[in-house]
């Protein structure tokens, strides 16, 4: 088995070479078409039954569809090709490990879940991601607040208060204020892009109020407990930030112990390991221990999402 596979990396390495091509410009030419494949054409019928009675996605589905919508909010879309690519080659990795192991039953298991490993860690790390927009979403929305409710203009007090901010909410009011002062003067239109750029409730909410108080400026009082909402947001997440990740601690500390079991049979009682790793039995236990493991981990990662207001 060792040998094709050298064998087929050769060939790889031959054809590319023939081609004159290198591995990155392959990779990027992929990354790019995989970016811009269009979905297949739907019949009317299946348009309407989808937005009558939409069907929430579950498993997988649910779980590359929310790393999309992540880099989409993140203004990473570029990177949705490369993430594809990296699946891909992840899930080669896992069948060839799968292969090298002897062990059929694992081919399967190990290549979804080294292909889903990418789309897992954006999950994870959009946790740390939306951890740091709330914190400067409450620094942001507090000082602009402030500053309006003095000056009852959104424009000066945004102004002002920019070069106090940082990313990414820094960059959303930096655009928000060329949009006003150098596209149009439409100030409830430009609000009104200033709410899709982030996705956040209580920020989206906060942007509904000050598109009020351009019509009626008495509404203004009702910013403040709009801003309030992330400071509670931040109070009950430094509570519960422990609860959080206690998921987390038990679900390492349990796969350190499965998969430490493994080669601790070997020196324990070698029979055992041999009747384990080589006997059709034991190949599907360990596929089924498997199956067990990237299933834990994916819901581990749902568990450790910080709060969200939701209205």
């Amino acid at each position: 088995m060792l040998l094709l596979l050298l064998a087929f990396f050769g060939l790889c390495a031959g054809c590319l070479f023939l081609l004159n091509l290198s591995t990155r410009t392959l990779f990027q030419d992929l990354a790019q078409l995989l970016t811009h494949v269009k979905p297949g054409k739907q019949t009317i019928g299946k348009r309407i039954q989808g937005i009558q009675r939409p069907k929430k996605p579950k498993g997988w589905r649910a779980t590359i569809q929310e790393a999309k919508a992540i880099l989409q909010q993140t203004g990473q879309s570029n990177k949705l090709g490369l993430l594809t690519i990296s699946s891909l080659a992840l899930a080669v990795a896992g069948a060839v490990l799968a292969l090298l192991l002897g062990n059929a039953w694992l081919v399967p298991v190990l290549a979804a879940g080294f292909a889903l490993m990418p789309f897992w860690m954006i999950l994870f790390t959009s946790t740390f991601y939306r951890k740091r927009l709330h914190s400067e979403l409450e620094t942001a929305l507090s000082i602009i607040t402030t500053s309006y409710l003095r000056s009852e203009n959104i424009l000066a007090a945004v102004e002002e208060n920019v070069p106090y901010l940082n990313p990414p909410v820094a960059d959303v009011f930096q655009a928000f204020l060329a949009e006003s002062k150098l596209i149009h003067a439409n100030l409830r239109l430009a609000l009104e892009q200033l709410k899709g750029r982030i996705h956040d409730s209580v920020f989206q909410e906060w942007c509904d109020a000050l598109i009020a108080c351009q019509e009626d400026r008495t509404l203004k009082t009702t910013l403040m407990p709009i801003v309030a909402k992330l400071s509670d947001m931040r109070v009950v997440s430094a509570e519960l930030d422990y609860l959080l990740y206690e998921p987390l601690k038990e679900f390492i500390t349990m796969a350190l112990l499965m998969l430490g079991n493994i080669p601790l049979l070997y020196f324990l009682n070698r029979d055992w390991f041999i009747t384990l790793t080589t006997s059709t039995l034991g190949q599907i236990i360990l596929a089924v221990c498997a199956v067990a493991l990237f299933v834990s981990f994916a819901a581990v990662i749902r568990l450790t999402r910080p709060l969200e207001y939701k209205r």
